[in-house]
């Protein structure tokens, strides 16, 4: 099991930019693959991203269509954090947002996670 704690949330108006963060608390951090879903008031826990885990010098990533083009995610296994970097934000993207880790598969699938965050809220105005 590894604690996730995700911080740099807040309100931002549309077409801003935040960049939240997620911090590990396992030795074994580049063994984990990590992910980033979300949740808005009355909707299904939707994913976002997610990267694979070490394997040389350079990591796969996935982004749902919706973020594509404007979200990056990374990883920076000496500090055991993964980074979301969120760009050109609207008004859809406000939603409580959950780091996720599992070490068995590289997925977009919620259920495949099985370390989870408590969230960090975004909120963009409009």
């Amino acid at each position: 099991q590894v604690q996730l704690v995700e911080s740099g949330g807040g309100l931002v108006q549309a077409g801003g930019s935040l960049r939240l963060a997620c911090a590990a608390s396992t030795r074994t951090f580049s063994r984990y693959f990590m992910g980033w879903f979300r949740q808005a008031p009355g909707k299904e826990r939707e994913f976002v991203t997610c990267i694979s885990r070490a394997g040389g010098t350079t990591y796969n990533t996935y982004y749902a269509d919706s973020v594509k083009g404007r979200f990056t995610i990374s990883r920076d296994n000496a500090k055991n954090m993964v980074y979301l970097q969120m760009n050109s934000l609207n008004p859809e993207d406000t939603a409580v947002y959950y780091c996720a880790a599992n070490v068995n598969v590289y997925s977009s699938t919620w259920s495949d996670y099985d370390n989870w965050g408590q969230g960090t809220q975004v909120t963009v105005s409009s």
